[in-house]
């Protein structure tokens, strides 16, 4: 059987790893293991923060939407109830968007919403 001589991907494999921890304070970018073990939790810091930048976002369009709906006298919450009622399907990344760049749309938006608004606030949708 013939020697197997693994000198050359063990220094690639080192190597990518050292590369990919190049900006770590310490020794976590020069010496290989400690490298290794900042990466592994480096990759699951990034998944979760992947996951929760989603949530962010929206966190974030619903605020710009509330402040942009109530400069024209609605609240968020009013506003949303008013578009469902007027069967208007803009998703808040749209909305957000519209707010902030297209004041004008933005402002048919709400009047649109509020002629759909029941008057009585608890009043019940027709069945």
């Amino acid at each position: 059987m013939a020697r197997v001589k693994r000198a050359v991907n063990a220094h690639k494999k080192r190597r990518k790893v050292l590369d990919r921890a190049s900006g770590y304070r310490g020794q976590r970018s020069r010496l290989y293991r400690k490298a290794k073990e900042q990466l592994l939790h480096s990759y699951t810091y990034n998944y979760q923060h992947r996951k929760k930048r989603k949530g962010d976002f929206r966190r974030l369009w619903i605020q710009r939407i509330n402040a942009a709906s109530r400069a024209h006298g609605l609240t968020y919450n009013r506003f949303i109830q008013g578009l469902k009622a007027a069967e208007v399907e803009v998703d808040r990344r749209m909305l957000a968007e519209l707010a902030v760049s297209d004041a004008k749309a933005f402002e048919t938006l709400v009047d649109v919403a509020r002629k759909a608004l029941p008057q009585d606030v608890n009043a019940k949708k027709a069945a």
